[in-house]
């Protein structure tokens, strides 16, 4: 019996030298990228970086005409939207940024990632940019911020493009509090397979065979910026969608919405829900995409840009709100 109990004590032992040295392995291989690497694969002539309270901006501003602000979605970057800038930057200035954890702005100093820094942030990046008024597309995660920037800013936001918005989801509409997420998740920050933004990308597209190999590569790279992993776990814990019913009530800009018909993470008849909510806005348009999921902007770069565009185009930028008017008249 001793003999046997030596015996498998020596094999649970050898196990576990065995998956320390599994997960040593991995995590050599899925190690973090130094930025300096990344930003020669990724960065363009276009690219510049902002000092911000902490944080490391980068963004990139092409174009000129009435300004355009774009917000990508959660674990994309500023790169997704190549299509629409091609589509805009004649008549237009376009500014779009990487969030904190995205791309290639990287981590946070302050380690906050909540929807108000992200919203702060974003304000003082226009103010550097003497983006004064503007009007605002932004995707999934990008729509609930732009969303968000609307409210606080009424007087600043021309028009918004909101592509089906991840905070109407079921799972984080109207929480209150930030979402529990298992310890295990923090596994991530060491090992990330190519698998998984594969798996989150084919998910988001209605036709899985459009996900581009390319596509997947920038995602898995860009995820792998240094202290990138740690950021977005991060911002995943400490998201709280609030009470973003109230919120979308309270837009005061015209609004196109654009939404896939196949959209599995926040579904098609949120579309009409959303136009609903938003009651003070004076104009709403919606567009449906048959055959598109989640990832629209990827999906069907052609459409939902010339559609933005011919909204745009009739978007009254000069226009101020009359709270801005009030604040101009002398007293």
């Amino acid at each position: 019996m001793r003999g046997i109990l030596l015996a498998l004590g020596w094999t649970a032992g050898g196990l576990a030298v065995l998956a320390l040295v599994a997960f040593a392995a991995a995590a050599w291989v899925w190690r973090d990228i130094p930025a300096e690497t990344l930003e020669a694969r990724y960065a363009s002539s276009a690219s510049r970086f902002a000092a911000i309270d902490g944080a490391r901006i980068h963004y990139r501003d092409e174009g000129t005409g009435p300004p355009v602000v774009l917000i990508h979605a959660n674990f994309a970057s500023l790169i997704g939207w190549d299509p629409w800038v091609e589509a805009l930057k004649d008549r237009y200035r376009v500014v779009r940024f990487d969030m904190t954890g995205h791309g290639l702005s990287g981590a946070d100093a302050t380690g906050n990632y909540s929807l108000p820094r992200t919203v702060e942030l974003m304000e003082r990046l226009l103010d550097q940019l003497g983006v004064e008024r503007a009007a605002i597309a932004g995707t999934s995660l990008g729509g609930t911020v732009a969303i968000h920037y609307a409210v606080r800013h009424p007087q600043r936001v021309a028009g918004l493009v909101l592509i089906s918005p991840g905070s109407l989801e079921p799972g984080v509409r109207g929480r209150r509090a930030p979402p529990q997420i298992s310890p295990a998740v923090d596994l991530v920050r060491w090992i990330t397979p190519r698998a998984l933004p594969e798996f989150m990308l084919k998910g988001g597209f209605a036709d899985s065979a459009k996900v581009a190999p390319e596509l997947v590569d920038r995602w898995h790279d860009l995820w792998r910026l240094e202290g990138q992993r740690t950021a977005q776990l991060e911002r995943l814990r400490q998201y709280i969608s609030g009470d973003i019913e109230a919120l979308i009530g309270q837009v005061r800009a015209p609004v196109l919405i654009q939404w896939g018909e196949e959209n599995p993470q926040v579904h098609v008849e949120l579309a009409a829900e959303l136009a609903r909510l938003l009651a003070s806005a004076p104009s709403i348009e919606t567009i449906i995409y048959p055959g598109v999921g989640h990832m629209a902007i990827q999906e069907a770069p052609s459409e939902t840009s010339a559609d933005a565009r011919s909204w745009l185009d009739r978007v009254p930028f000069a226009e101020r709100s009359d709270s801005e008017e009030i604040r101009r008249q002398p007293r």
